[in-house]
C-alpha cells in the first residue's frame, strides 16, 4: 500500500480538514467514536457548557488502558504564510502540512489505527481500553479532560495508565517521552499607591517605586534544588503595566503579571505564602488574583514506562529518553487520580506555527509504537 493511501494517513486528513479551532470539535469526535464503535467500543459523549468531550472504552476489567488527547487546535494564523490552506491537508516531500498535523490529530488517527489493529490481533486482550478526547485543551481547559475525570470519579471509574499524544518528539520519533510535567501558577499582582503630580512627590505614592524591590527580590529568589525529575522552579515576570501616559503624573496603581513552573518539590500553598510573605515585608498595599493551571505530575519508572521504552525500541531500534520539560498538558488532570500518565507523539519543531507539518513515515511508525505499547501492556 502506498504511503499517501495508508490509514493512518488518510485519517489524519480527514481529521485536519475538519475545521476544530478551539473550543469547536467539528464532529471530530463523532468521525472517531464510529471507529471505535466497530471495535467493540461503548461511547459516552459529554458536553459541557461549549466543549465536548468523548469518553469511550471497551471492556469492563482492569488495568484500563487510556488513549487521552484533543481534537481542537489553535486558530492558523495569517494565511498568506500558509504555503498550503491549513485546512486543507497537503503532502509534500514526505512531510503531511495542516493546522493539527502533529498537535495532535495525527496522534489521534494513530492511536484508532493501532487500537484497531491490536483488537482485531488481541479480541480476547486483558484489561480496557479507552479514549478520553475533549475539544477544549487549546483552550481555557475548564469543561475538558477535567469535567470528564470528575465525572469519572464520581462514579469511581479509574484509569490506570494513559498515554496522552502530545507531540512528545524533539528530532526524531520516540526520542523523548514526557513522565511528568511540571505544575504552573499564575499571578495578577496590583501594587496600590496614591496618584499626583511628580512636582510634589510628599503627596503622592509611587506604586512604580514600591513595587521594584520586592518584584527583584521574587525574580532573583532560590525556590528549590528540583530532583531527579524536575529542574529548578522558576518565577517569570510576563508584564508590567503602569502610568497613566502624561510624563508628569505619578500613577495610582501598577499591575504585574507572572508565572512560576515548579516542582514536586513545592506545592500551591507553599508558593502563595512565599509571595505574600515578600510583599508583606516590602509593606506593600496590595491585591493578588491566583490563577492555578495544574500540579505538578510525576509517573516513575516502573512497568508502564518500560513498556513503553520497549516498543519505541523495537519500532525504531533507539532508546527513548525521558523528560518533564516543555509546558502544561491534560495528564495534570488525569495524574491526580492515581493513573500512570506518560506522553508519546510526533516531533514537535512546527507546532502552533505556520505550515504546521508532521513527517508521514513518523504517523507510520507512532502506529506500531501505540500498537507494540499495547501489546506489551494488555495482550495475553
Amino acid at each position: 500500500m502506498s504511503q499517501s493511501k495508508s490509514p493512518v494517513i488518510e485519517l489524519t486528513k480527514e481529521l485536519i480538514s475538519r475545521i476544530s479551532v478551539t473550543p469547536e470539535d467539528a464532529e471530530c469526535q463523532v468521525l472517531m467514536a464510529d471507529i471505535l464503535s466497530k471495535s467493540g467500543f461503548n461511547n459516552e459523549s459529554m458536553v459541557f457548557e461549549d466543549t465536548t468531550n468523548l469518553w469511550s472504552r471497551r471492556g469492563t476489567q482492569s488495568p484500563v488502558f487510556c488513549f487521552a488527547g484533543h481534537t481542537d487546535v489553535v486558530p492558523a494564523g495569517n494565511l498568506e504564510l500558509w504555503h498550503s490552506p491549513p485546512f486543507e491537508p497537503t503532502i509534500k516531500d514526505g512531510m503531511l502540512y495542516g493546522r493539527g498535523a502533529a498537535d495532535m490529530k495525527g496522534s489521534l488517527a494513530a492511536m484508532l489505527v493501532a487500537t484497531d489493529k491490536f483488537v482485531s490481533d488481541y479480541p480476547d486482550h486483558i484489561g480496557s481500553i479507552a479514549y478520553l478526547i475533549t475539544s477544549d485543551e487549546e483552550g481555557p481547559f475548564i469543561n475538558g479532560t477535567t469535567r470528564v475525570i470528575d465525572t469519572l470519579e464520581a462514579r469511581n471509574e479509574k484509569i490506570d495508565y494513559c498515554i496522552v499524544g502530545e507531540p512528545s518528539s524533539t528530532t526524531e520519533i520516540g526520542d523523548i517521552i514526557k513522565n511528568g510535567r511540571r505544575g504552573s501558577i499564575s499571578g495578577e499582582l496590583t501594587i496600590h499607591g496614591k496618584q499626583g503630580h511628580v512636582a510634589y512627590p510628599q503627596h503622592v505614592k509611587n506604586p512604580i517605586h514600591l513595587a521594584m524591590p520586592a518584584l527583584a527580590e521574587l525574580s532573583s529568589m532560590h525556590w528549590d534544588h528540583g530532583n531527579e525529575f524536575f529542574p529548578e522552579t522558576s518565577f517569570q515576570l510576563s508584564n508590567i503595566e503602569s502610568g497613566t501616559g502624561a510624563t508628569n503624573v505619578v500613577p495610582g496603581h501598577l499591575t504585574a503579571w507572572f508565572n512560576l513552573r515548579f516542582s514536586t518539590e513545592l506545592t500551591f500553598d507553599k508558593i502563595v505564602d512565599k509571595i505574600n510573605a515578600v510583599l508583606t515585608e516590602h509593606q506593600l498595599d496590595y491585591d493578588i488574583k491566583w490563577t492555578f493551571n495544574g500540579k505538578p505530575f510525576i509517573t516513575e519508572p516502573g512497568l508502564f514506562i518500560n513498556a513503553v521504552s520497549k516498543a519505541i525500541q523495537t519500532v525504531t531500534s533507539r532508546s527513548t529518553k525521558l523528560s518533564t520539560s516543555g509546558g502544561t498538558s491534560d495528564g495534570r488532570f488525569i495524574a491526580p487520580t492515581g493513573a500512570e500518565v506518560i506522553e508519546v507523539g510526533p516531533c514537535n519543531a512546527t507546532i502552533h506555527q505556520v505550515n504546521e507539518s508532521v513527517k508521514c513515515s513518523d504517523l507510520e511508525a507512532l502506529v506500531e509504537i501505540y500498537y507494540q505499547t499495547l501489546v506489551n501492556v494488555l495482550a495475553k
